[in-house]
């Protein structure tokens, strides 16, 4: 049936089925960990670091068009396949450091959320008795009763709406400081200082949000899910390349604010609570507030699949049923919801350590696509549908990225610690 004959209702379901796993890479890309990282990296740097988010979301396009068809082809999901070709300990290995990067980035994204909501309160409000602790404590525990009783999918809806809105306003932001800087766009992309700290660790956050492994690990399940056959390669592709395009002009966006609003201020960012005014040309006295719904928003639809991931790969590397009222899959769930009152309770730099969490995803990187390299091009498992000649030249480049972006994560560690 064409298109053009179905309701309006019937549309939105084929946009859905269509582009539904962009819309979840877009949902999760485009969180508190890529608005702490392009912030920071605006504010400190102008659009020095561009090339770090230009790069890893071309590059992501190929990872996310291989592991869609590997999971289409084969039928299975990426750990299952991992496990089947590679064995045990590897694919536990790569589990394993997808884990740490889930946990750690819960723990980086309330640390941020309760910061600037706590910011929000003490500047627009009277309130005196709450604190972060309270605050953090009252998200999870919304966050656990979502997950308990299956009511979540109109609040992530909300959630997503409030990120769309700020999304959205840096795009503005990013035209107008453009517009009413009276810079030239030369002077967006200053020479980066010698000597200057965490520059790498900065860079390992762009490429490790925008090329999440957990993302990338996701897709296989979201594909398997939507039910997409050989027919649907085509589509799936489309899929790949609207979710990196729209996240490279949002991310780009971010970071052109936060050039025009922070960096030629003199505005270098270190805490949350400095990212607040990267909204200011265009929201004025609403920026804080927008700043900050976007902020509670992205934070609080990203720590939700966070809190499903490890269950999710788990399942994967099982090729068991997703139930996620298993009793372990629930204990796992309040675990990792647990952790994230880490930072709330004990203390730290919020957004480094978000930054930091990003960066550990390319540790792990350049064995996921090494592995996908090898399966791709594996006559048993896609039998008639085995990858081109281009495609696997773009696959031998993305390895070579990956292994560089390891080299500059563990740089920008080493200088970190």
């Amino acid at each position: 049936m064409a298109l053009s004959n179905l309701t309006r209702s019937d549309k939105l379901k084929v946009v859905l089925k269509n582009y539904g796993p962009a819309f979840f890479i877009i949902g999760y890309v485009v969180g508190t960990g890529s608005v702490t990282s392009m912030v920071v990296s605006g504010a400190n740097y102008g659009l020095s670091l561009s090339w770090a988010l230009l790069l890893s979301c071309f590059f992501t396009y190929f990872l996310l068009v291989a592991i869609s068809k590997l999971t289409i082809v084969s039928g299975k999901t990426l750990m299952f396949n991992f496990k089947n070709a590679f064995g045990r300990p590897l694919t536990i290995f790569i589990i394993t450091a997808l884990l740490i990067s889930i946990v750690s980035s819960c723990i980086g994204v309330m640390g941020v959320v309760a910061e600037v909501a706590m910011e929000w309160i003490n500047v627009k409000t009277s309130i005196s008795f709450l604190n972060g602790p309270i605050i953090s404590i009252v998200f999870i525990f919304l966050l656990l009763a979502l997950f308990w009783t299956g009511k979540h999918k109109n609040f992530i809806n909300a959630m997503s709406i409030m990120v769309g809105f700020m999304a959205f306003a840096f795009v503005i932001t990013s035209v107008i400081v453009i517009k009413e800087s009276g810079k030239s766009i030369t002077e967006f992309f200053p020479k980066l200082p010698e000597g200057i700290d965490n520059t790498g660790l900065v860079i390992a956050g762009i490429v490790g949000t925008t090329m999440a492994g957990v993302c990338l690990a996701s897709r296989s399940i979201l594909v398997q899910e939507q039910g997409w056959e050989i027919k649907d390669l085509k589509t799936e592709k489309k899929d790949a390349r609207s979710s990196m395009v729209m996240t490279f002009i949002i991310s780009l966006a971010i970071m052109i604010s936060a050039t025009g609003t922070l960096y030629f201020q003199g505005v270098h960012v270190d805490n949350a609570t400095d990212m607040m005014n990267a909204l200011g040309p265009w929201a004025g006295d609403f920026a804080l507030t927008l700043f900050t719904l976007g902020i509670v928003g992205a934070g609080l639809s990203s720590i939700f699949p966070n809190l499903l991931l490890l269950p999710w790969l788990i399942a994967d590397y099982s090729d068991t049923k997703r139930d996620m009222k298993k009793p372990l899959y629930k204990c796992l769930v309040v675990l990792i919801a647990l952790s994230a009152l880490i930072v709330p309770f004990f203390g730290g730099k919020p957004v480094w350590i978000l930054i930091a969490s990003q960066a550990i995803s390319p540790f792990v990187m350049p064995l996921i696509t090494l592995f996908l390299l090898i399966l791709l091009n594996r006559s048993k498992i896609m039998k008639d549908h085995k990858v081109s000649i281009g495609m696997s030249i773009a696959l031998i480049a993305t390895l070579i990225f990956n292994c560089y972006m390891l080299y500059v994560a563990l740089n920008g560690f080493l200088d970190f610690v």
